[in-house]
Parts: structure tokens; C-alpha cells; sequence
């Protein structure tokens, strides 16, 4: 079922939102060579119970870490652990919040050190891709309008959209109706109303767009050991278009 959030309801989500943006500020500028996932992982929790925030994802669905930490390869929900990060490597940070009942949700890819310039251009079109889909956030427009702008942006510079997850509905849950591909189906989708909150999140692969999911059953990885990445923004519509909530 889709539900649309009151101004009231929008403006508790942009306090929660608010959160997740200065948690992944924080960890961003902790992202250097030789750091683990699992001190970022540290570092979000200690970082969001100060805020008065509680951790979305620990314990969601049996979840054990505040903080998706996903390298390379990795394309979602990575598992924080005691890997160090290493110059040239690239890790997606995905990380949600509850407060006061509503949740938060955003996620960046961040180069660590020296990256190569086909991975900085992965991860620019990636970004792009999430501003593209998040331009069609109007009034009158379908869901399939999100869809079509991340998968012509993606395809046209030659990569792959990851098909078997994508972004979501988000309010008094994490993940709601409906769901947003990063692709185009049959059929235009809902029609887009003010009030809908909806979570955008482009999974971009450098090579072909199959996944796999790891023996710890959560950690997501390209088959063919190509780089992924993933941006993500809790974006409401408004009647005057798109209000990004996890704007930094």
C-alpha cells in the first residue's frame, strides 16, 4: 500500500534525513587507506545515538552492523568487518536512521586514495544517474519517468543497471511501497503525487549487470568482479517538484 506523508509527516522525515547526512559526512572524511569498515561501522552508530537517532538496518531483518560498507565489486550490503581499506578501492556506504518514528535513508560510493579514471567516471555517472532519476520527482509524471532517465544515462555511457534491487517507498518503515527500478518494464507505474517519499538508489555496474549473493547472505557482488557503484537520496515530492531530505 502507498501512503502519502502530511507536511507534518515530510518535515520529521527531513530531521531524520538531516541525520543520515551529517553521519555519512562524518564517515566520508574518515575514508583513507588503512581504516576498516568496521571502525566506519563504529564510528555511524556512536555518530547517530549522539544525534538522538537509532540505527535503521541493525537487527532489520536480521541485520548485524549500523552501516552497509560495500567494496569494489560489492555492490549492496556489504557487512562492516576488520578489511582495511586500500588506495584504489572504492566503498559504497549505505546507512539509514530512525527519529521520532520516521526513517531516513542515503547512501554515496567513496574513492579511497587514488582511483583510476574509469572508476571515477563510474562513479560520476552513477551520481548522475541518481540526480537525473530524482528531475523527474513532478507531479503528473510516472514512476516509469524516474526508471527510464537513470537506465538512458546509465546505458548511454556503456554500463549496466543491477536488476534485482532498486529503491523503495520510505516513511514509518524503511522500505515501502513502491518499489522504484532502476530500469524501464511494461507500463508507466503510478502517477506521482505530492506527498509520496520515495528513496532513489542507482546500483551502476561497469561491466554486465548479474549479481550474486555471498555465503553470508547479504553482502551483493557482481559475477563478473566488475566495480559497482550506488548513490542514494530520501527525496519527497512536493507540488513545485523534487525536495531532497538527505541533502547535505
Amino acid at each position: 500500500m502507498i501512503t502519502l506523508k502530511s507536511k507534518r509527516e515530510i518535515e520529521t522525515m527531513r530531521s531524520a534525513s538531516k541525520i543520515v547526512a551529517e553521519v555519512l559526512a562524518e564517515l566520508r572524511s574518515h575514508c583513507r587507506p588503512g581504516i576498516s569498515t568496521r571502525e566506519l561501522d563504529r564510528l555511524a552508530e556512536e555518530k547517530t545515538l549522539q544525534l538522538g537517532a537509532q540505527p535503521a538496518f541493525k537487527g532489520y531483518r536480521g541485520y548485524p552492523r549500523t552501516l552497509c560498507t560495500s567494496i569494489n565489486q560489492e555492490v549492496v550490503h556489504g557487512i562492516p568487518s576488520n578489511r582495511e581499506l586500500a588506495d584504489g578501492d572504492i566503498v559504497g556506504l549505505d546507512f539509514g536512521v530512525v527519529y521520532e518514528g520516521y526513517f531516513g535513508d542515503a547512501a554515496v560510493t567513496v574513492p579511497i586514495g587514488s582511483v583510476s579514471d574509469d572508476v571515477n567516471r563510474l562513479l560520476k555517472v552513477t551520481q548522475e544517474c541518481l540526480y537525473l532519476g530524482i528531475q523527474q520527482m513532478v507531479p503528473a509524471n510516472h514512476l516509469s519517468d524516474i526508471s527510464r532517465a537513470i537506465q538512458t544515462h546509465a546505458e548511454l555511457h556503456g554500463y549496466s543497471l543491477v536488476k534485482e534491487f532498486g529503491g523503495h517507498g520510505i516513511g514509518k518503515s524503511l522500505h515501502e511501497d513502491p518499489m522504484v527500478l532502476n530500469y524501464v518494464v511494461n507500463g508507466r507505474g503510478i502517477k506521482l503525487r505530492p506527498g509520496l517519499v520515495l528513496a532513489i538508489e542507482p546500483m551502476v555496474n561497469m561491466g554486465a549487470h548479474e549479481v550474486s549473493i555471498m555465503s553470508d547472505g547479504w553482502t551483493v557482488v557482481t559475477r563478473d568482479g566488475k566495480p559497482s557503484a550506488h548513490f542514494e537520496h530520501t527525496v519527497a515530492i512536493t507540488e513545485n517538484g523534487p525536495d531532497i531530505l538527505t541533502k547535505a
